[in-house]
């Protein structure tokens, strides 16, 4: 659980960061709780069996299209039966304690909905992971694959450095005050502020050096392509 309160977001300091990560202000947060862990393979599967994705009320109306369009039914590189997942080794059964990852936010969202919980804002992400060690399942740590939580019933967060990139709820839009920088350089992330949602932490492919708590990505809430997971908030 995380209280209430007024709270200071985006990056201060003498070290390279990008345009999108300032400048730093303010941000008024309701009490709230934020998943411990990231969303498991086997926790998704128990939506998938549960007929989540034919329940059109747990989906948003963009979403619900494209799930009729695509016919998408499971995550993408799952296997029909749900017991197998293509990664970066070829074909490999399906970790039920690994986090699920290349799913899009339409499907985060809608499992969320059904867990009845919701997904975190990226303000109550940054809260979570400001004081926390860059350390995880990161690029340096060669697995090129999400892997399982060290353990379940830990009283702070784990996993928000690496494994997956976790959806959030938030758009990315620029923060009070944002000026692109001057000339080409300006174009690299103020130009892609429009229908995209943020997304934090990093992943199993990203480099420990280039991550950081206040690291602003981005995709189309339709993207699977990335190493894109989530975890559960709620209100309190």
């Amino acid at each position: 659980e995380r209280p209430a309160g007024q709270f200071a977001i985006g990056y201060q300091g003498p070290e390279f960061c990008f345009d999108n990560e300032t400048p730093r202000h303010d941000v008024l947060l309701r009490g709230h709780a934020i998943g411990n862990r990231l969303v498991t393979n086997a926790e998704y599967r128990d939506f998938i069996a549960d007929g989540g994705y034919g329940e059109p009320a747990l989906w948003m109306a963009d979403a619900w299209t494209l799930l009729g369009r695509e016919r998408w039914n499971r995550p993408m590189y799952w296997s029909e039966d749900l017991d197998r997942e293509f990664t970066l080794a070829g074909w490999q059964p399906l970790d039920p304690a690994a986090p699920v990852c290349h799913v899009s936010q339409y499907e985060a969202d809608a499992y969320a909905r059904w867990a009845g919980a919701r997904l975190p804002s990226e303000a109550e992400w940054e809260v979570a992971a400001v004081n926390v060690p860059v350390e995880g399942n990161l690029l340096d740590a060669a697995a090129l694959h999400p892997r399982a939580a060290p353990g379940n019933g830990a009283a702070s967060a784990q996993q928000l450095f690496g494994d997956v990139w976790e959806w959030t709820a938030s758009p990315y839009v620029p923060y009070p005050g944002f000026r692109p920088l001057a000339g080409s350089l300006g174009e690299y992330n103020g130009k892609f502020m429009s229908n995209q949602i943020v997304v934090r932490g990093g992943s199993c492919v990203t480099w420990a050096s280039h991550i950081r708590a206040t690291y602003r990505s981005f995709f189309y809430p339709h993207d699977r392509w990335q190493f894109l997971g989530f975890r559960l908030a709620k209100d309190t």
